[in-house]
C-alpha cells in the first residue's frame, strides 16, 4: 500500500491529554454498520468478517488485505477509509490487543469517525486502563494469557530489574523513545526458575527511580500527578500517584482515601472529570 497520502492526513495528531477515550459496547449488527459506513465495505463483505470472527470484530489480516490495494491515486474517500483502517489496525495489535492477537474490536473504530479528534483522545491513559484490567484478569489461576500493550510492560520491567531480565541496546541516546533502551529477547528459564528468581530478590536489585536521568529529554509532565480513575470504553481503573510517591523520588506521607466514582452515570462522570483533569493533579503539598 502507498501510504503518503495516509500519513499526511494522521501526521500532525498529537495524544493531547484532553478527551477523555471513550465508547460504547456493540452489537453485531452495529459492527456491520459502522463498517460499511466508516470503511466503506459492503453489507455482504462486514457480515461475512464478523461472522468468520463470530464477534463484533475484524481479523488485522483482513485488515491488511482490504485496503493493500489503496494508492496515492485512490479516491478521497478511499483514502479517509484507508487511513481510519490504518489506525485501527495498531490499536488492536498494540494498544489494546486482546488474548487473540489477531482480532480488533470494531467498537474502537467509532473513535475515528471524526478523524480531526484523533489527536484529542487520551490514547495513553486508555492504553493505561486497558492493561491494569488486563493484569488483574491475569492473577487469576485459570488465566494462561495476557492482553493489553505488553511492549509497554515488557520496558516497565527491563527498566525496574535490570539486572534480571534486560537486554540493553548499547546504541541507545536518550533523545530516543526510552523504550527502545532495550532489545527484545527470550528468556531462556522456565516459569518456575523465573518464580524462584524472583523470590530472591533484594531491594538493590530493583531500580526504584529508572527514568531521572531521562528528564531532561523528556520532562515529568503536569498531567501524570493526576488523581482518580482512567478509562478505556467501560473499563475503569484508579489512578493514585500519592499512594507510590517514593516511585517519583518524593517522601511518601499517608495518603487520602482513594476516589472512588459512583456507579450511578459512572461514565459520563468520569469523561467530565477527566477533562477538567488540571482541578485533579496533586498539589505540591501534597507531593511528600
Amino acid at each position: 500500500m502507498e501510504r503518503s497520502r495516509i500519513y499526511e492526513t494522521v501526521h500532525g495528531y498529537g495524544l493531547a491529554p484532553l478527551t477523555s477515550c471513550s465508547h460504547r459496547p456493540l452489537r453485531v449488527d452495529d459492527a456491520n454498520a459502522l463498517l460499511v459506513e466508516l470503511l466503506g465495505t459492503t453489507d455482504v463483505e462486514a457480515s461475512r468478517e464478523t461472522e468468520q470472527c463470530c464477534s463484533p470484530s475484524v481479523r488485522l489480516l483482513w485488515l491488511r488485505d482490504h485496503f493493500s490495494t489503496i494508492t496515492d491515486a485512490s479516491s478521497d474517500d478511499d483514502i479517509e477509509f484507508a487511513t481510519r483502517a490504518f489506525l485501527l489496525h495498531p490499536v488492536g495489535c498494540t494498544l489494546f490487543a486482546d488474548k487473540s492477537a489477531t482480532s480488533v474490536a470494531v467498537v474502537y473504530l467509532e473513535l475515528f469517525r471524526d478523524l480531526g479528534m484523533v489527536g484529542s483522545y487520551a490514547w495513553g491513559a486508555a492504553c493505561m486502563a486497558y492493561l491494569y484490567r488486563q493484569l488483574t484478569t491475569a492473577t487469576r489461576f485459570e488465566v494462561r494469557q495476557l492482553g493489553g500493550y505488553l511492549t509497554l510492560l515488557h520496558a516497565w520491567i527491563y527498566e525496574h530489574f535490570p539486572e534480571m531480565f534486560s537486554s540493553p541496546d548499547l546504541s541507545y541516546t536518550e533523545s530516543r523513545p526510552r523504550a527502545l533502551r532495550w532489545r527484545s529477547h527470550v528468556i531462556p528459564d522456565s516459569l518456575q526458575s523465573v518464580r524462584e528468581r524472583l523470590d530472591r530478590l533484594q531491594i538493590s536489585d530493583v531500580c526504584w527511580e529508572p527514568y531521572m536521568d531521562h528528564r531532561a529529554e523528556h520532562p515529568f509532565p503536569d498531567i501524570a500527578w493526576y488523581s482518580g480513575c482512567i478509562k478505556c470504553g467501560q473499563v475503569v481503573e484508579p489512578y493514585h500517584p500519592e499512594r507510590v510517591l517514593r516511585q517519583f523520588g518524593y517522601i511518601q506521607t499517608i495518603p487520602p482515601r482513594p476516589f472512588t466514582p459512583p456507579r450511578h452515570d459512572r461514565s459520563i462522570l468520569l469523561d467530565q472529570y477527566w477533562e477538567r483533569w488540571i482541578d485533579h493533579v496533586l498539589t505540591y503539598q501534597s507531593r511528600g
